[in-house]
């Protein structure tokens, strides 16, 4: 019970860790992440080391599960090899295919929750697993740490969801260009980075943007109304946001690329709105891990659980839960199940 408190309470460190004949070699973010400026890695909160550090050991526990080989054959990475100096059309056009999800069966998502829900499950079925959990830097939208078999995206669901879905994918551009990623909500850090670090993070951005709302896709539905685009109401922004199951400000940024829109009114706006978003964390418990938790890791564990190869001890090491956790969470999966 004390080893308990001494690993989970006190130092945050998975209870095997006190096992090992050493202390186990970690690297900070400041040596992996160089999509902030220094002042703001500096400034990074423990709860977001922490959350860095739980990462790098879910990497580890799919390396045992797995055998250090990912149990996607055809993972996305081996198929799409990104190029900043490619178009970005062509390239987000190609992931979106990889990806099988079509602008008719994007429209057809009736909320933001549906939408990130079916774009997450599609991205882990590429082979990334994506993770969840409630930042309490709020700033940070979401971070990845690259893998040549077992990549990590993880989402702050502190944020929205349109945001969230829009950090998905700019995390996955990160790993597809084979590197780690650590992203603001605030893109004004951008101007702070250096050049090569710029150009990284604007066309993520660019991908990003052009996986949800492809280029000739919103022209054309945008041409009936390119000379007033300032004076519409922001039932107008919503109406496109819906379609696509992004952010309002993902669609005042597009208007903003094509030149009808002023920055200053694009400023204004995506300041006005931030101010108007009110964020739900609450809830059950065990159905927030549920959705914190990558579902093919917690797939593999609970399907080695039953089969016998893995103790409730071990399982819930797995997963990063306390051992008296498992029951109530094992309950909550049975049931996202049988609904």
């Amino acid at each position: 019970m004390q080893l308990e408190t001494l690993a989970y309470k006190v130092y945050k460190r998975p209870l095997a860790a006190f096992f090992l004949p050493e202390p186990p070699q970690e690297k900070g973010p400041e040596n992996d992440f160089r999509t902030l400026p220094e002042e703001e890695l500096q400034a990074l909160l423990p709860n977001t080391y922490l959350n860095i550090r739980q990462a790098r050991a879910y990497q580890t526990v799919l390396r045992e599960l797995f055998g250090d080989v990912n149990p996607n054959s055809n993972p996305i990475w081996c198929v799409i090899d990104l190029s900043k100096k490619a178009s970005v059309e062509k390239q987000a056009a190609k992931i979106r295919t990889f990806l099988g999800i079509s602008l008719e069966e994007q429209g057809k998502w009736s909320n933001d929750d549906l939408a990130l829900k079916q774009w997450r499950s599609a991205v882990e079925d590429g082979g990334v697993f994506v993770f969840k959990n409630a930042l309490k830097q709020k700033s940070i939208s979401s971070f990845c740490l690259n893998d040549e078999q077992f990549p990590i995206i993880c989402l702050n669901n502190s944020t929205t969801k349109t945001r969230q879905i829009f950090s998905l994918f700019h995390e996955l551009a990160h790993v597809l260009l084979r590197m780690n990623g650590l992203s603001k909500s605030d893109e004004s850090y951008i101007g702070e980075l250096p050049k090569r670090e710029q150009k990284i993070e604007k066309f993520c951005n660019a991908l990003a943007a052009e996986i949800l709302i492809p280029t000739a896709d919103f022209a054309q539905r945008a041409r009936p109304y390119s000379s007033n685009v300032e004076g519409m109401p922001d039932t107008f922004f919503e109406t496109f946001s819906g379609f696509y199951g992004v952010s309002r400000e993902a669609v005042l940024r597009r208007f903003l690329d094509d030149g009808k829109i002023s920055f200053q009114f694009y400023e204004n706006k995506a300041k006005q709105w931030t101010l108007q978003q009110k964020r739900n964390i609450g809830g059950d418990y065990y159905l927030n891990l549920k959705t914190y938790l990558s579902n093919n890791l917690s797939k593999e564990v609970f399907s080695r659980y039953y089969q016998g190869r893995l103790t409730k001890d071990e399982a819930s090491e797995c997963l990063g839960i306390k051992p008296k956790q498992f029951n109530p969470l094992e309950e909550t999966m049975l049931r996202g199940m049988e609904a």
